[in-house]
């Protein structure tokens, strides 16, 4: 009897302490963090688009015309630049959920990020780091070796950079807020959407200053501009440093991750047990990495639940056990929530495949169109993006504002529509963008034809650049529902100490997306003959363009099947929410436990006293 009491006195002064840390981190998150901290966490992202618009959107040109690399030379740079600076994010990730934090992940990577874009501006403004000029673009003299390490060195430091900024910053800024569920279903707005919305300004004025610099003022001032904000989104995200949310790391997550698989392989003989209650759980063991509460167990991936099965000896109050023989269930929980996301996830990934053409064949297409507002003033090809990013920007703000209440009458999701559901959409829009995308090049080729021209890669073809606009606008319509319900998809339903690995991710996906992308137009422009290529060097009113846009659809509906499958099966994680005593007291001192089974919406059920919240 006497050790019975002592043991339940024992289990309330754990819960009473318990209870106590979960108070004062929420006490000290009301004090910290908040809307007054956006204008210094954003500014640093807001920079990194600006300075990555800037130095990205355009480089097609600066490679072909002044460097003087062949077309398909010269895409396949950028695409694998692009998949380089979108797989180091997973690198930040792990630095910053494992012992780093965010914080000081993000302070690294900018001045790392920094010192690739000083690299490139100076290979802009000495000419011994350029070839000589070639006008005519023919039999031009190539850079040379020296000259491409300069620029391959900027950008392998630009990737390292953005590989600490790109997975931290959305997180960081959503560290900030209380983004449990009941409070984000109360909320009238949606963080993701703002935080796109912000970016896609950033994207629009470094689309339209910084390019119409670089094409009328010189490469020095157009990559100068971008190196110069990037310096002050430094300054700006260290001086705001006393008023941040600064969570601690709660360990490697892929440590934990690889826990999980090798307690399950040696106990793989062990029976599942029919009840899950027996199962191993630690509340205080995994308290750093469940402070928003404690995901529940589910019937998925049974083979995983052998981790968390207690064998003799394994589990005792005085000491901790081997993470290596015994998990517990919330980490094992963890596993299964990423092992659910990555089929979703992975079906993101040919999205930008579809859309990698977009910053090296489009800006061709649009140099050989007439491009004239006035008998004065051209229209830079690279500017093109800006109808993207304002048809994304202001199909946002109508998606906030009269998509999610007029959705939210009919389905009562405080969200108007799930992320999958968001998700869906965007991928049939970018189908259709990617078909218009073809019949606009049909339509290039026959107003060359006509008037003559398909043999002179200089000339200007009599026919309107808006022409490619319609193709533009789809894409950023498809990017308001697929990009930010991607991006929200993966923070919403990531255990949350592995939510700068799930924006890792998200990159991870453009990464693949863009290799791919190289892939894709390598072996086309080699398999496809020299006399009818699809995708020439020098001369694309003799390609086939149009049937690499069918090519793409034809994919993109395969994986459009593909993800319609793997959103038809998938299950949102069940999440018990930690409540803190002064919302148990607004609840009429009623103990419960809030289960998120649905995404954006919350069961609430009642529980006996004598049960931990």
């Amino acid at each position: 009897m006497e050790l019975g009491n002592e043991n339940k006195t024992t289990d309330e002064d754990t819960k009473q302490e318990k209870e106590e840390d979960h108070d004062d981190h929420h006490k000290s998150t009301k004090k910290l963090g908040g809307i007054r901290t956006m204008p210094f966490i954003l500014a640093n992202e807001i920079c990194d688009r600006f300075a990555t618009t800037g130095f990205h959107a355009n480089m097609i040109t600066y490679l072909t015309q002044e460097l003087n690399m062949p077309l398909v030379t010269a895409s396949n740079t950028l695409s694998n630049f692009s998949g380089t600076a979108s797989l180091t994010p997973l690198i930040g990730a792990f630095m910053a959920d494992s012992f780093a934090g965010r914080f000081w992940t993000i302070t690294v990577g900018s001045i790392i990020y920094e010192l690739g874009l000083v690299s490139i501006t100076l290979s802009a403004v000495l000419p011994s780091l350029r070839p000589p000029p070639c006008p005519t673009q023919e039999n031009c003299q190539e850079a040379s070796a020296t000259q491409l390490w300069v620029l391959y060195i900027s950008l392998l430091l630009s990737s390292l950079g953005s590989g600490g900024i790109r997975p931290c910053v959305v997180t960081f800024a959503a560290d900030q807020f209380d983004m449990s569920k009941s409070t984000v279903a109360s909320r009238k707005w949606n963080f993701f959407n703002w935080y796109y919305f912000c970016m896609g300004m950033a994207t629009l004025t470094a689309s339209t200053v910084v390019v119409y610099i670089q094409d009328n003022e010189g490469w020095g001032w157009g990559f100068g501009i971008p190196t110069i904000a990037m310096a002050l989104s430094i300054f700006a995200f260290v001086f705001g440093s006393a008023l941040y949310v600064k969570l601690k790391p709660g360990g490697s997550p892929l440590t934990r991750l690889a826990q999980v698989i090798v307690a399950a392989v040696k106990k793989r003989k062990e029976p599942v047990p029919e009840d899950s209650k027996i199962l191993y759980q630690n509340k205080e063991l995994d308290a750093a990495i469940s402070l928003q509460g404690t995901l529940l167990h589910t019937d998925h991936f049974k083979w995983l639940d052998k981790a968390a099965i207690i064998r003799e000896g394994e589990a005792t109050n005085s000491n901790p056990p081997n993470l290596w023989r015994l998990a517990t269930v919330h980490r094992v929980e963890e596993l299964k929530s990423i092992c659910r996301m990555l089929p979703i996830w992975s079906a993101g990934i040919l999205l930008v495949t579809a859309s990698s053409h977009q910053h090296s064949f489009t800006i061709q297409q649009a140099r050989t169109m007439n491009r004239h507002l006035s008998h004065s003033f051209q229209i830079p090809p690279a500017s093109l993006s800006i109808f993207g990013t304002i048809t994304m920007l202001t199909g946002i703000v109508l998606y906030e504002r009269i998509f999610v209440p007029l959705a939210r009458r009919f389905t009562r999701n405080p969200s108007g529509i799930t992320c999958l559901q968001r998700m869906g959409i965007g991928f049939m829009i970018n189908i259709l963008a990617t078909l218009v995308s073809s019949f606009i090049e049909i339509k290039r080729k026959a107003v060359a034809a006509h008037h003559n021209l398909l043999d002179d890669p200089k000339a200007v073809i009599p026919i309107s650049i808006f022409w490619l606009v319609p193709q533009f606008c789809l894409h950023g319509i498809a990017e308001v529902f697929m990009s930010v319900g991607h991006l929200e998809f993966l923070y919403d339903q990531s255990p949350e100490s592995m939510r700068s690995t799930a924006a890792a991710l998200f990159w991870i996906s453009i990464s693949i997306g863009n290799y791919i992308g190289t892939l894709m137009v390598t072996l086309v422009h080699k398999y496809t003959g020299k006399e009818h290529n699809w995708l020439p060097d020098r001369n694309l009113n003799r390609g086939r363009l149009e049937y690499y846009y069918w090519l793409v659809s034809g994919i993109q509906v395969i994986n459009l099947i593909y993800y319609v499958l793997c959103a038809w099966f998938y299950t949102y994680k069940p999440l018990e929410e930690a409540i803190s005593k002064e919302e148990e007291d607004a609840d009429h001192d009623i103990p419960c436990k809030i289960v998120n089974v649905e995404n954006g919406c919350r069961d609430v059920e009642l529980v006996r006293n004598d049960q931990t919240v």
